[in-house]
């Protein structure tokens, strides 16, 4: 929570151009927040690192996937977009646009797939499969959406209302999952051997 908060804080208050811009344009080296921002993206990787850590070991398809999603994040932090976020068909972008946005587009991927491999995973069990189920069924359409308008459109208002639902449905499934595992009841340890019989 704190990482989605100092985030948004960064984008609202940063001197982005709002609503049309991309997140990541509250990163950029010139802006005022853009320690924030990256504080705020590092604890999000460090989140997907703990839910990852916090999921049953039958789970490891889901759990590799949320590790990938944190290195994506955290390469997403490090290496900062230049002013706009260029990127291609429409603009002309650096080396560190390309890593930036690649890196960001590889993370919220794997996030998804995330949530598709706890959805199909009877191990999972119910209540965290009701909730990988709303997740996917907001985040796929959404993801296929965005992939569309940056490939169709470009830069603009479209992408970054798409982009930001995008985001707060991923954030949303997160803390809701990792509520969801607290609250889990723990499995009572085995017993060890057979049960000793009673002689008469």
């Amino acid at each position: 929570m704190a990482g989605a908060v100092a985030v948004t804080v960064a984008v609202a208050a940063g001197p982005g151009p709002g609503l049309t811009g991309y997140v990541s344009e509250a990163g950029v080296t010139d802006s005022g927040y853009a320690g924030a921002y990256r504080i705020g993206v590092f604890a999000l990787a460090a989140a997907l690192l703990l839910l990852a850590a916090a999921l049953p070991p039958a789970l490891r398809a889901a759990a590799a996937l949320l590790v990938a999603g944190a290195a994506g994040t955290a390469l997403s932090g490090a290496v900062a977009c230049s002013t706009g976020c260029p990127l291609p068909p429409f603009e002309a972008a650096t080396v560190a646009d390309l890593v930036h946005g690649g890196a960001s587009i590889a993370a919220t991927g794997a996030v998804v797939f995330a949530m598709l491999a706890l959805l199909l995973s009877p191990a999972a069990g119910r209540a965290l499969r009701r909730v990988a189920a709303v997740g996917a069924a907001l985040a796929l359409p959404l993801s296929g959406a965005v992939g569309l308008a940056m490939l169709l459109v470009g830069r603009g208002g479209l992408v970054g209302v798409l982009e930001r639902l995008l985001l707060a449905v991923a954030a949303g499934w997160g803390l809701v999952t990792a509520v969801v595992l607290g609250l889990r009841p723990r499995q009572p340890p085995s017993a060890g051997g057979p049960a000793p019989t009673l002689r008469a």
